[in-house]
């Protein structure tokens, strides 16, 4: 099966880094396909997916929890601060902490909560106008704002513009990270996942590559 083989390629690209294995976790990214797919992974032992809708996840993955244990569920989509109680409770992580009102939000109701998922701040590399995300000048402050609020920031997400070489805005992440102390790096999809990892990814976000295209054309 397409997973079977997605899991291959990720070791060997671990290996060929010169990397330990659980350095590198992979992302079932579930989002938009049909149940009966999503369940098959499920049933080959996977347990870390990642989802873009809120309300979405909040529709499918109780009941999956239910039956399969140890499962975990990331948030890869943007969030609006009205639903960010819904995401900390329904996610393990955040991958899209793109503002200071939301790390606002999400801190007020940590603090409510007496809990909180791990937090990426989503980095928009190329400066696209249409892009979420801070820009690579805005980082080091950012990050300064979120630990002042004492949120767990466990790293960097980018999504590369798609007419540009992905390896340079791995590259130019991993060195934000970096200097900002962080050693989580959201970064490489189905079709550029093996040059995240030489890059230093930690989290690679697969979808297409291991279910199948989306039946609704969304790329991923």
């Amino acid at each position: 099966m397409a997973y079977d083989e997605i899991t291959s390629r990720v070791k060997a690209a671990v290996d060929s880094s010169g990397r330990a294995p659980d350095e590198v976790k992979l992302i079932a990214v579930s989002k938009l396909q049909p149940p009966e797919r999503v369940v098959s992974v499920l049933g080959a032992g996977h347990r870390l997916f990642g989802e873009n809708r809120v309300q979405e996840a909040a529709g499918k993955w109780p009941g999956w929890r239910e039956q399969f244990d140890g499962v975990e569920v990331h948030l890869l989509g943007p969030l609006q601060s009205n639903k960010a109680r819904q995401a900390m409770e329904l996610f393990e992580a955040i991958h899209s902490l793109d503002r200071p009102k939301l790390a606002r939000a999400i801190a007020r109701l940590a603090q409510e909560m007496g809990q909180c998922p791990d937090l990426f701040i989503q980095v928009n590399t190329g400066e696209e106008p249409q892009k979420a995300g801070v820009t690579p000048a805005e980082v080091d402050a950012f990050v300064a704002e979120c630990r002042s609020l004492d949120l767990p920031i466990a790293g960097l997400m980018c999504i590369p513009p798609v007419e540009e070489e992905p390896t340079l805005h791995f590259a130019l992440l991993a060195k934000l990270a970096a200097r900002n102390g962080l050693t989580g790096l959201s970064m490489g999809m189905s079709g550029d996942f093996e040059r995240a990892i030489a890059q230093g990814a930690t989290h690679v976000r697969v979808g297409s590559a291991i279910f199948g295209e989306r039946p609704y054309g969304e790329a991923g």
